[in-house]
């Protein structure tokens, strides 16, 4: 993986893992069901993004 692309794949997995323990937070706190599932969206968009940039990565050669 070249370094600028596991710069990208490091930044959108700790924007993932913030999304997953905010949600977690909200879970413990007992907060309103739709802060737990702005999370659950923000970490699987997160997932999503690590997946497409490492297959466009792949697929343009880098």
């Amino acid at each position: 993986m070249e370094p600028n692309l596991r710069r990208t794949v490091k930044l959108i997995a700790a924007g993932t893992i913030v999304w997953l323990l905010a949600g977690t937070a909200f879970l413990v706190a007992g907060s309103d069901t739709k802060y737990v599932w702005t999370c659950v969206c923000g970490a699987a968009l997160g997932v999503f993004g690590i997946r497409y940039t490492i297959r466009r990565a792949s697929r343009s050669g880098l």
